[in-house]
């Protein structure tokens, strides 16, 4: 199953706070991202149905393997983009929200010479 910018975003959402917080509750994902109840009651049903997530007996989610790899891979785009564009003397604000335009769309190609270029200028 593909999944979508949006569920990706999810994705990195529950990862983001699953590191805050063992217990990650929908109530919690919808507060993070400003989404309704059943904005996010939607997705989460999407999300367990693909085998991304699942919910233990209280309710709290859990990213299964599959889940946690997407949500790693997206959030050290988002993170390493960040850095990138701050570096460029973009501003912080507009590096985070311009990141998490390009964390979804940038090719695995591309993401991975930007992380050897940064890499390369770090040890310099």
């Amino acid at each position: 199953m593909h999944l979508q910018e949006s569920g990706e975003m999810y994705l990195e959402t529950i990862y983001i706070l699953s590191k805050k917080s063992p217990s990650v509750r929908a109530i919690d994902i919808g507060e993070h991202m400003g989404y309704s109840k059943p904005s996010v009651s939607r997705a989460v049903g999407i999300l367990k149905k693909g085998g991304y997530i699942i919910a233990d007996a209280q309710g709290c989610l859990l990213l299964t393997d599959a889940g946690l790899a997407i949500a790693q891979k997206i959030y050290e785009r988002h993170t390493l983009m960040t850095d990138f564009l701050i570096r460029l003397g973009v501003s912080e604000e507009t590096a985070a929200k311009d990141a998490c335009k390009i964390e979804h769309d940038i090719s695995d190609e591309t993401f991975e010479a930007i992380r050897r270029h940064v890499k390369a200028v770090s040890i310099c």
